[in-house]
């Protein structure tokens, strides 16, 4: 007589063994990931993790056009010429469907010029320039983020109501601090000619001295002043500015603030009043954002960032491209990524067939202090499409391709 255990446990090792043979018979669709993992991992990490659940999440439901999504992921230091080489690699030896990722606009642009030259697909995640889609945008690069055009137009629709009329700036000399900085002041221009730019402060990015920065910016004697500061940098900044008593009567509008990377590590000393974008993780009650925010919390046993939402929400595109266009095929993806529509934690977004930029948005508030923590209070989302120039206008602003 057969030992009907022993049958039925034999009969499941057999099954397993051919779903995993099955599975192995699907060959991987690989994707190039590329970013500043040792340039920045107060962002990138929590970005990784957020890429890492997306691909458990799309694999657990069978990949896309049947077959597993694989990362094959470098890191670029936050050097130009590193991520150059390992697109290069990636492209010529790993043999991937496309780029994806990129954290500083300078590493973002020649990761786009490396993608035009050699027509590969790049969806570029957290660069912010407006160059990236417009100046020096190609057919094959879209972008996911809200650029400093739209950040800057989100804060500028609160800070020309400030009746403040002298205002100095401080940003980070490199592509993305010059951007921001042109862009506020072009936006702020056109609602608020009245207003006077009396100081301008470049310190290096991640080398800033801010003892010098704060008290020239005090010389100036601005009524309200414009920060693109972010990381270590921003914590110089905002420690000397506070004990300098720079910003005592001051309005102080600033770019990323809010986002839990650099907020976070301020702890006690988060300043309190400014306007700023950011990531209000914990008081987001959108269906999309709890399935999100529960996802996440089981798999790592922590909070995300807004590089966990960036990462996750680049990692869906990709798939969403792919099943969309059917193939891997170049330039079927692409044609497929203009104008496709995309689920994230923030909700749907669109990337415009137009410039190739996502409507994602991002939330616009206050800073304040609770239980020795900066937080994010009088928030809203602000929708990318609303700060977007119109599609006819768009096209005007790229080259031709």
């Amino acid at each position: 007589m057969i030992d009907r255990r022993k049958f039925l446990l034999a009969g499941a090792a057999t099954a397993t063994a051919l779903a995993v043979r099955r599975g192995h018979a699907a060959e991987p669709i690989r994707i190039g990931e590329i970013n500043s993992y040792s340039g920045l991992p107060a962002f990138t990490l929590p970005y990784r993790n957020g890429w890492q659940l997306a691909l458990e999440e799309i694999n657990a439901k069978g990949g896309v056009l049947g077959r597993p999504l694989e990362v094959i992921s470098r890191d670029d230091g936050g050097k130009p010429g590193d991520a150059l080489t390992a697109a290069n690699e990636l492209t010529a030896r790993e043999n991937v469907a496309l780029l994806m990722g990129t954290f500083f606009s300078h590493v973002g642009l020649a990761v786009s010029d490396f993608a035009r030259q050699k027509k590969v697909l790049f969806l570029a995640a957290e660069p912010l320039t407006d160059a990236l889609v417009w100046e020096k945008g190609n057919r094959y690069t879209f972008r996911l983020r809200p650029s400093v055009t739209m950040q800057a137009g989100m804060l500028a629709a609160e800070a020309t109501k400030f009746p403040a009329k002298r205002w100095a700036s401080i940003a980070p000399n490199y592509e993305y601090g010059q951007s921001a900085v042109a862009a506020f002041k072009r936006i702020m221009a056109q609602t608020r000619p009245d207003l006077q730019w009396v100081g301008e402060q470049w310190p290096p990015l991640n080398k800033i001295d801010a003892g010098p920065a704060v008290q020239a910016l005090l010389q100036a004697q601005p009524e309200a002043i414009f920060n693109v500061t972010f990381g270590a940098d921003l914590s110089q900044f905002v420690r000397e500015g506070t004990v300098r008593g720079l910003f005592q009567g001051r309005e102080v509008v600033s770019l990323l603030t809010g986002e839990p990377e650099y907020l976070d590590p301020l702890k006690a000393e988060a300043p309190v009043g400014w306007l700023v974008t950011g990531y209000p993780w914990y008081a987001i009650e959108t269906p999309e954002h709890t399935r999100f925010l529960k996802a996440y919390e089981a798999k790592y046993a922590d909070y995300p960032r807004l590089g966990s939402v960036v990462g996750y929400a680049a990692l869906h595109s990709v798939a969403t491209i792919i099943a969309k266009a059917g193939s891997t095929d170049t330039e079927a993806m692409v044609d497929a990524a203009q104008g496709i529509g995309v689920a994230t934690p923030f909700g749907p977004i669109t990337y415009r067939a137009a410039d190739h930029q996502s409507t994602m948005g991002a939330f616009v508030g206050r800073t304040a202090v609770k239980d020795g923590k900066g937080i994010m209070v009088d928030w809203h989302y602000a929708d990318g499409a609303n700060f977007l120039p119109p599609p006819d206008e768009a096209v005007k602003l790229r080259p031709a391709n």
